[in-house]
């Protein structure tokens, strides 16, 4: 039966590869890898055929001072026109110029076609003249960009206020700002077929495991898509079980997260037109840890990292335990509670199970609807729709009023979580065994607990044991788990991410 289906696999992964290359015929592919004539009117010619004539194309034409005719070509809109202007045209037409280059300093020569379209299509300017067969590359980029603002969805109290910005330059800046050691190192790939995406793989050199980075790139180079968009495309391309609802490579706005994980020898993945940013491999514990976990004193990190745990803990598990005691366990609850509930239960027609279910329902919708709400009343009328909803089903005797408060308690764990990923696949989980603890009560809980740790003992990311260091055990991972021990106990990295240089304090650093 396995051969079976891996020999279904490799076909279907060979008709999808056909479909790719027949895609591609329009794409980047389709531009000949040849080089351009010296007759000016031939190369532009050449270069409006391959871009259709299209009308955001712009071609200026003037004489450099030898007398010679030259053009300038680009998409307008992509570049700065004083760049234009000032350094290039100006510079040779002057009467005085002795060189053809322009006054740039970010000048690159080139005769093949595709690297001039290709520059063309990322925002640079060529500079073709009349008699040359060379082509100048001119860094004219100039299109509007987002400021560095404060991440909107990772606050902290205490930590930087910088987060990344859709240009790729400025989050590699952002990234080598923090991080001034000349073994960072950056691998520049072309990711999408039309797009053709700037897509950067960072790692330091030394630290990391060179199997684990490899293995990172040539999934990368390996995904024969027709463009990338954002970071979620190639993390759901390039992790190892597709299917998990569990994330398995971590995304961060956060400058400080990346280049703390870069510290502990994994591999940062950017890609241009996003602000998210991709941090390989990954396990489950650095799901609910946060960046200011680490600002702050040991004691205090690890009392919030322990309520955190606690409060996902309550978002996955509490209507089900509701469900379970009140259905199948009542005996487990105290009398003058188990009297409360029933009293409150007396004028609901429906189940436990339907009425947890109900509810929940109906706050994953409000929750929903409040995030596509515009910013100033999003929050509002969440908070007030949910108020209403609730009120008025307790009123109608559809719910309990126990199921509202447990419900509420829910979702307000659930935003404990610091990576939305991880609290999505906690929503997802708490119908399932919702539905198990209707049927089988305690029994049903306890059997969904153990296929779920079965399956993350299962899961690997790059290589990594996804409930390391828990499974298999590490000693130094364990010191930075549920509570953190102070910095100086944690000399030596993780030895779980296969890094190569393990001492990170050395002993005539410490103070």
């Amino acid at each position: 039966m396995s051969q079976f289906w891996n020999a279904w696999n490799k076909r279907k992964d060979r008709l999808r590869n056909q479909k790719l290359e027949q895609h591609a015929n329009k794409s980047m592919d389709s531009v000949k890898d040849s080089p351009v004539t010296s007759l000016l009117e031939d190369n532009i010619v050449l270069i409006e055929q391959q871009f259709g004539k299209s009308d955001d194309l712009v071609v200026r034409r003037f004489q450099i001072s030898t007398g010679k005719e030259a053009a300038v070509i680009f998409l307008d809109g992509m570049v700065d026109r004083n760049v234009i202007s000032d350094f290039v045209i100006r510079s040779l037409t002057t009467e005085n110029v002795t060189y053809l280059a322009p006054a740039t300093n970010e000048l690159e020569t080139t005769n093949q076609l595709r690297q001039i379209v290709r520059n063309i299509l990322s925002g640079n300017s060529v500079l073709f003249i009349d008699g040359s067969s060379e082509v100048y590359l001119i860094n004219s980029r100039g299109w509007d960009r987002r400021s560095v603002m404060e991440p909107q969805t990772e606050s902290v109290v205490r930590g930087p206020r910088d987060g990344f910005t859709e240009t790729l330059s400025v989050n590699a800046a952002l990234i080598r700002f923090r991080l001034k050691d000349p073994n960072l190192r950056v691998k520049h790939l072309i990711v999408g077929q039309r797009t053709q995406t700037d897509v950067f793989v960072m790692h330091i050199d030394g630290v990391a495991h060179p199997p684990i980075v490899e293995e990172i790139i040539r999934r990368i180079e390996d995904l024969n898509l027709d463009g990338i968009l954002e970071t979620g495309y190639i993390e759901q391309m390039i992790q190892d079980h597709r299917y998990s609802p569990f994330p398995q490579i971590q995304n961060t706005e956060r400058p400080d997260k990346i280049v703390a994980n870069l510290l502990e020898g994994k591999v940062a993945i950017l890609v241009d037109g996003t602000p998210f940013v991709l941090i390989a491999p990954a396990v489950l514990s650095q799901f609910y840890q946060s960046p200011e976990d680490y600002y702050e004193r040991f004691y205090i990190a690890s009392l919030i990292r322990f309520i955190r745990v606690i409060s996902i803990l309550i978002a996955l598990l509490l209507p089900s335990l509701y469900i379970a005691f009140s259905s199948f366990h009542p005996e487990m609850i105290p009398s003058r509670l188990v009297i409360a509930m029933a009293a409150g239960r007396s004028t609901v027609p429906f189940p436990s199970l339907v009425e947890a279910m109900f509810m929940e329902i109906a706050i994953e919708i409000l929750r929903e609807a409040s995030v596509r709400l515009p910013g100033p009343i999003g929050p509002t009328i969440g908070i007030v729709g949910a108020l209403v909803v609730g009120e008025a089903a307790v009123s109608a005797g559809l719910v309990s009023p126990v199921m509202v408060i447990i419900v509420a308690v829910t979702t307000i764990g659930s935003f404990a979580s610091p990576s939305y990923s991880a609290a999505i696949a906690i929503r997802m989980l708490r119908f399932p065994v919702m539905f198990m603890a209707g049927l089988f009560g305690l029994y049903g809980i306890m059997l969904f607990i153990i296929v779920m740790l079965i399956h993350l003992s299962s899961i690997k990311s790059f290589g990594v044991p996804y409930l390391s260091p828990i499974s298999p055990v590490n000693m130094m991972g364990m010191r930075d788990l549920f509570l953190r021990l102070p910095h100086h106990l944690m000399k030596l990295r993780p030895s779980m991410f296969r890094v190569h240089d393990r001492i990170r304090m050395r002993e005539d650093d410490q103070s």
